[in-house]
């Protein structure tokens, strides 16, 4: 499986955004993920995940949400990674650029978000109900995305670990909103990062299972949404 990574740059939103795509061949469909609260493409968590949907065929597109002097602005404020309309616009505009681009043309589309990257994921796939497919969150604040959740009818994956409990309580409420498809996965002993042994494996494994799931043509036709909750 060819899994070589080609940096680029990808217009977005009046800017330029600094991105690492891996196309397997074959791939059977692509992910973009969307990074929060300070993180970057460089995420060593989201590359974890990234490598197990690479595995799986998928590919992956790793890409910064803020230019190098935003995020010097954000790592002195904390201002701009709070800035979902921000974000969103730029999730949003890449998705649109994954179609018109060869390598990815035609795949079906999925949204990875970590923290408030998972808020601004749901609402690019509000924005975009005929290109994303399927959206996951990692440890996510799914509730900043406000009224779009309503417009949200995509299969949706929250994952939060145990210990997190306030979060937990966010994704729960907002879970409620969700119009389409949604799941609660809960995994054990795992805080906020994921970092105890094995945490970010298991979400690695959720996401490559609910991605490999719903990127597939054809795979929302028939299904009969639902709220579900594990743990």
């Amino acid at each position: 499986m060819n899994v070589a990574e080609q940096g680029l740059q990808i217009p977005a939103d009046s800017v330029v955004l600094d991105a690492d795509l891996v196309v397997p061949d074959p791939a059977c469909g692509v992910v973009l993920f969307a990074h929060g609260s300070g993180s970057s493409r460089h995420s060593p968590r989201n590359r974890l995940v990234a490598r197990e949907l690479q595995r799986a065929g998928l590919a992956t597109v790793l890409a910064d949400l803020l230019t190098p002097s935003e995020e010097r602005l954000d790592a002195r404020t904390g201002r701009l990674r709070f800035d979902i309309a921000l974000l969103a616009r730029r999730v949003t505009a890449m998705t649109d650029w994954l179609a018109g681009h060869r390598p990815t043309a035609g795949l079906p589309v999925g949204l990875f978000g970590a923290s408030t990257g998972a808020a601004a994921a749901l609402v690019a796939a509000a924005a975009r109900p005929d290109s994303v497919a399927a959206v996951v969150s990692r440890g996510g604040r799914p509730d900043l995305a406000g009224d779009y959740l309503r417009s949200v009818r995509q299969p949706t994956l929250l994952i939060v670990g145990a210990l997190d409990t306030v979060v937990i309580e966010l994704n729960r409420k907002a879970m409620q909103e969700l119009s389409g498809e949604a799941h609660l996965e809960i995994v054990a002993g795992a805080s906020h990062l994921f970092e105890e042994p094995g945490a970010l494996e298991q979400v690695a494994r959720l996401a490559q299972e609910w991605f490999t799931r719903h990127l597939k043509p054809g795979s929302r036709e028939g299904d009969s949404g639902g709220i579900t909750a594990n743990g």
